[in-house]
């Protein structure tokens, strides 16, 4: 009895601890993270937790993110995780994104994986048209994603369709041009081939800096009225407020910067934002549902306090990141450069070692060539001497029978004829005879003379053959030279050693010096690269502007058309509008 009750209390007890967590999954953009997490867990705890998991320290950037209804909102730090209006399900799911963006990434971001992160979120929205992107400025940033990707071009490896399966334009891209998948490949590759040498850090930067002045870069748009009842968009970013008609969401009518707003409240439906200038009336706007008005203030406040953060001496956290940074960059740029200086010996080393065996090979054919030579000075000597020796037998044989018609012509004078008749045949006959003996004898020295050349062709014949077996003789002596060369080739090519030993590095007073002095190139350098982009970015659209079809054009194209056309800019654009007066531009807002 005792035992069946303290059983059931320690079942009690186990249940009553087991109700006392809950699984979450976070959804980030490369990856989902499972957590076991206390019931009485605060936004903070549970958010610090994803931060040591991801190993980021720019925390102030990001929030976890859930859906409610027809909008998102994000989980609030201060208060528990439960007490939002999360959907309760036996499995809780929230996203980890980026809830503020940089003014300029490339000072502000500083921790690599904070960098990727916001590489993928932005790659995410510009894909999916959230972020208007031009057709040129797409094939760009998708040369920069490729090479994050892939690394470096190379052309065997990386073979026409290997971006096939890949997602790398916004399909609206895709539609306004008569270009099969092959052309945009093959465009992209194109750029993509042009980024040799950048790390995958430094390709994904490349991306954020041309993704960062797109006009609806790091906006959050929401639907408002003015005091008239005008439908307007607010949008909310890094630099202020900005207010835009509902089909233009490119270029603002009025912006207000962070600088210039004193205090930000809502009650109820209305959202009132006093400007610094006390003079000013407060800019009012109505939005219709207090949820959204919520998330707004939330934007508000966070961006509004990161612009001011921005413009205070660095904390001392950020500081040591910023310091951390530096020698991480400088480390790996010492480490490029060795593997760089170890790669071009190796490949001196490789053309040394293709040049010895291309030499031997012409040798070992040289050799080829000279025993074929040989081969064939034989068979010519042999034939030569063979064709001698016939000719002598011939010239013995036409010697005998010239001598066997001297003895019947003096046999015919000796036996002579009587009659006449038999004198007169008999003297033809020894004519004949005569007249055969004379060519035969012709023959004979012909013969003679003949067999006497085939001798001298024998005798150059057998020079030659002696002069190709020396030939011989010489070649298979460098020949064996060279394998030996080869084989005492040291192995230890300097810097071809790619040990662990080699890979530690030692900053030294010189080392950093030199790296400031390559800091301050680069800054100097910033406006030529900002030139070729713009180069870049011309002549990619001429190329392809041949293959547009006009009548595929969306809203959004014709307006950035027509802000090129004028020559405006996100920067240029909000700096005119901030150059008006905050009571001018209240007035102009209630007047819309």
């Amino acid at each position: 009895m005792a035992s069946a009750l303290a059983s059931r209390m320690g079942l009690h007890s186990l249940r009553k601890k087991q109700l006392k967590t809950y699984n979450v999954v976070i959804a980030t953009m490369d990856a989902e993270l499972k957590f076991s997490c206390e019931i009485k867990w605060k936004g903070k705890d549970l958010f610090d937790l994803v931060c040591r998991t991801l190993g980021l320290r720019e925390t102030w950037f990001f929030g976890l993110q859930y859906d409610v209804k027809d909008t998102v909102a994000w989980i609030k730090m201060d208060k528990r995780v439960l007490d939002h209006d999360i959907p309760k399900e036996e499995v809780i799911s929230l996203s980890f994104l980026a809830k503020f963006y940089p003014e300029n990434v490339e000072e502000e971001l500083v921790q690599d994986i904070t960098q990727h992160l916001f590489f993928l979120q932005v790659k995410k929205k510009i894909l999916e048209e959230e972020i208007y992107c031009p057709p040129e400025a797409s094939v760009l940033l998708a040369s920069y994603a490729v090479q994050a990707k892939y690394g470096d071009y190379d052309p065997i490896v990386h073979k026409r369709g290997f971006l096939s399966q890949e997602e790398l334009l916004p399909k609206r891209v895709i539609n306004l041009y008569q270009m099969t998948a092959e052309m945009w490949e093959e465009r992209i590759t194109a750029c993509y081939a042009e980024h040799r040498g950048r790390t995958r850090d430094e390709a994904e930067m490349e991306y954020l800096k041309i993704a960062q002045d797109l006009e609806m870069y790091g906006i959050n748009y929401f639907p408002i009225r003015n005091k008239k009842g005008t439908d307007l968009l607010l949008g909310v970013d890094a630099l202020g407020l900005h207010i835009y008609n509902p089909d233009n969401r490119l270029t603002p009518k009025i912006s207000f910067p962070w600088n210039e707003i004193r205090n930000i409240s809502y009650s109820d439906k209305e959202f009132a934002i006093k400007p610094l200038d006390k003079k000013a009336d407060v800019f009012k706007f109505n939005s219709s549902k207090l949820r959204v008005n919520k998330l707004i203030l939330q934007l508000c406040i966070g961006n509004h306090d990161l612009f001011m953060r921005r413009r205070r001496v660095d904390s001392l956290e950020v500081q040591q990141m910023k310091s951390q940074a530096r020698e991480e960059k400088a480390r790996k740029q010492m480490e490029r450069q060795r593997l760089a200086r170890e790669k071009h010996l190796r490949e001196e080393a490789e053309r040394e070692r293709d040049e010895l065996e291309r030499r031997l090979l012409q040798m070992q054919s040289e050799a080829q060539m000279a025993n074929e030579a040989l081969l064939r000075s034989e068979e010519t000597a042999d034939l030569l001497a063979e064709k001698a020796q016939i000719a002598e037998e011939e010239a013995k044989l036409l010697a005998l029978k010239a001598a066997e018609a001297e003895q019947e012509m003096q046999r015919i004078k000796v036996t002579a004829i009587r009659s006449e008749e038999e004198k007169r045949l008999m003297e033809q006959k020894m004519l004949e005879a005569e007249m055969l003996a004379l060519k035969m004898a012709e023959e004979s020295d012909r013969r003679a003379k003949e067999a006497e050349q085939l001798k001298q062709d024998l005798e150059e014949a057998r020079e030659s053959e002696r002069r190709a077996k020396n030939k011989l003789l010489e070649i298979t002596s460098r020949s064996v030279k060279t394998p030996t060369q080869l084989a005492t080739m040291p192995p230890d090519i300097p810097g071809m050693n790619l040990s662990s030993e080699n890979l530690s590095f030692d900053f030294k007073d010189t080392d950093m010096k030199r790296l400031s002095m390559e800091i301050e190139k680069e800054k100097v350098e910033y406006l030529e690269k900002s030139k070729h982009l713009q180069e870049q970015l011309n002549e990619l659209k001429t190329e392809i502007e041949s293959l547009k079809l006009k009548e595929r054009e969306t809203p959004l194209d014709i307006l950035h058309n027509e802000n090129a056309e004028r020559g405006t800019s996100k920067q240029s654009n909000f700096k005119k509008l901030t150059l008006q007066s905050t009571k001018s531009r209240v007035a102009f807002f209630e007047e819309l």
